[in-house]
């Protein structure tokens, strides 16, 4: 969470040589930001009790697996064309830093929610 932050403040403070490249990659880093947020404020106040409708595990592991490919497709797109200034390239490293820690966060996810409760079966 702190990598997608700091990655989206080195980016927003550099000259930008490309609009769309950096736009894209700055609203995929708040979005997935927002949405990591979204998922702790759930869990701690255990609104996950009260809406049994939505399956919880589930909806955390689609966020971060299309949080995760679309986070690696701007790291991709912004390290491509950061033309060498240190701001760019520092927001894509962040970012690559992010999707590597959101493939960690999917993994453990989905070893708590799905691999526990088939043995605990």
């Amino acid at each position: 969470q702190i990598s997608l932050l700091v990655g989206f403040i080195s980016v927003n403070n550099s000259p930008w040589t490309d609009y769309s490249a950096y736009s894209y990659f700055q609203i995929v880093t708040m979005c997935d930001l927002v949405m990591i947020l979204f998922f702790y404020m759930i869990h701690i106040f255990r609104i996950y009790r009260k809406l049994t409708c939505v399956s919880w595990p589930l909806a955390e592991f689609l966020h971060y697996l299309i949080g995760t490919i679309l986070l690696l497709i701007a790291s991709i797109v912004a390290a491509s064309k950061s033309y060498n200034l240190t701001g760019l390239v520092a927001g894509s490293i962040f970012g690559f830093v992010a999707t590597i820690l959101c493939v960690l966060s999917m993994w453990s996810s989905y070893k708590v929610s799905c691999i526990t409760q088939s043995t605990s079966k």
